[in-house]
């Protein structure tokens, strides 16, 4: 594969994972805008891209490999300005909520676009560094937007941060239609439309619930039935995929424990990086003072683990295979979310980046493996299924990450954040909402090195 067409989809995996992050900079904004949107609504606003986003992924991911994966980038990219479009000339939060969709279908259909291309062009042995160039343009994709939000937030508006989309979304089509050649298109993939609609709306409802159970309650009636909802669509889902003759998702995919456990690897890696995100913007702002601006600009010191690692991490999987790196990786992630849960409004700026730090290498180190087994796992013709079965994992360990943290602070504090005789009860409810991140995250880490159990040793046991 040419540098060219590498650095193209690379541009794409970073704006439309960007946007995942970008809007939670300027809720401040937005709520005190024309538009006078609830609370509800505004909460809408940052997560329906995200919801939509993981909900689409795998049926995206099939169309790709079915119709051509180029042609759905492409068209991913133009769903992706189209939503941008629409919420810049929002004229009430409705409009705002349903542009934020379109953008995140439109994501939805680059993320596993990008990846499948990247697996089908690239020879078998330079693939794990292709895909670790790949998961870096993904986690700084998380940056961008988190600066490029606190800029919008400091010195522009709302509004300007979602045009800024139109012309973006076009540069990278025309790059696109130019630098990255087609890949064959596979007629005989199944797309599987009953399938699709039952996972796009099992994940929808599991989504959901996550999101709308800090506000309403876990035990809420809105929280069980959406949990109840996804749980009896995925059994449907699951008993339609045994049956089937050529299902969206064949469930037996999940026999592969190497599957599973890179799977739940990159949920958990996730779960714990954009908790870490909620968290750091309110932990900047309220107990820090610092403006939206230098909150975005804050965060960089994570580029640096996730710009040199994946690499290292990539030709660390070569030669001892990956359950070192992921262990090693997942267990820096869990260490630095209790670092920065010891923070509190007099913790000096540099070591609050010494932390970030730990985090970020912990994410570069175990990134490169975790999406190489999910996508080594399936089948060369279905690249486009293993990518969007692995950005789908990402968007639910991002979109459980928040609820969780969110959920533990708003049970232990109940004050005004911005007042500063209460940063230290702030801060003090902030750790917790780490450590506990941190424990859940552990815990999964050790359950997904489990999963990597030498085959070898496996084969001569059986």
């Amino acid at each position: 594969m040419s540098r060219p067409a590498l650095l193209a989809l690379c541009a794409c995996v970073l704006v439309a994972q960007g946007m995942v992050a970008a809007v939670n900079l300027l809720v401040p904004q937005l709520a005190a805008s024309a538009l006078r949107p609830s609370p509800g609504q505004l909460l809408w606003a940052v997560d329906a891209y995200v919801i939509v986003f993981a909900a689409l992924l795998i049926p995206a991911g099939a169309l790709g490999d079915r119709y051509g994966r180029k042609g759905a980038l492409l068209a991913g990219l133009a769903l992706f300005a189209a939503g941008g479009a629409l919420s810049a000339l929002a004229p009430d939060p409705a409009a705002l909520i349903a542009g934020r969709g379109l953008c995140g279908a439109g994501a939805a259909l680059i993320m596993p676009a990008t990846m499948s291309v990247l697996v089908h062009l690239s020879p078998p042995e330079r693939r794990g560094r292709a895909l670790a160039t790949w998961t870096l343009a993904a986690g700084l994709g998380g940056l961008a937007g988190n600066v490029g939000g606190g800029l919008a937030g400091e010195f522009l508006t709302w509004r300007a941060l979602f045009w800024a989309v139109v012309p973006l979304g076009a540069l990278l089509a025309a790059a696109v239609a130019v630098l990255v050649p087609r890949t064959p298109a596979r007629p005989d993939a199944s797309v599987d439309p009953a399938g699709a609609l039952l996972l796009a709306g099992a994940l929808l409802a599991v989504v959901y619930g996550i999101i709308e159970g800090p506000s309403y309650g876990w035990t809420s009636g809105r929280a069980l039935a959406a949990f109840g909802a996804g749980a009896g669509l995925l059994a449907v889902f699951t008993a339609y995929g045994l049956r089937a003759a050529r299902p969206l998702l064949d469930p037996r995919i999940f026999a592969s424990r190497r599957l599973r456990a890179g799977t739940l690897g990159i949920g958990a890696a996730f779960f714990g990086l954009f908790a870490l995100f909620f968290l750091n913007s309110q932990y900047l702002q309220y107990a820090k003072g610092f403006s939206p601006a230098l909150t975005g600009l804050a965060i960089v010191p994570l580029t640096v683990g996730m710009a040199v690692v994946p690499r290292l991490g990539a030709r660390l999987q070569e030669r001892t295979g990956p359950r070192l790196p992921v262990g090693a990786g997942l267990g820096l992630i869990g260490a630095g979310l209790l670092l920065v849960s010891t923070a509190d409004a007099g913790t000096p700026y540099a070591v609050y980046a010494l932390y970030l730090l730990v985090l970020s290498v912990g994410t570069g180190l175990c990134a490169p493996s975790l999406t190489l087994t999910v996508v080594a796992e399936l089948p060369p013709h279905q690249a486009g299924l293993g990518s969007g079965l692995n950005t789908a994992a990402r968007e639910i360990g991002a979109a459980l990450g928040v609820a969780v943290a969110g959920t533990v602070l708003a049970s232990r504090f109940h004050g005004n954040p911005a007042d500063p005789a209460q940063a230290g009860a702030f801060t003090d409810a902030m750790g917790t909402a780490l450590r506990t991140v941190a424990v859940v995250l552990l815990l999964a880490a050790v359950a997904a090195v489990a999963g990597y159990r030498d085959r070898r040793a496996s084969a001569q046991r059986n």
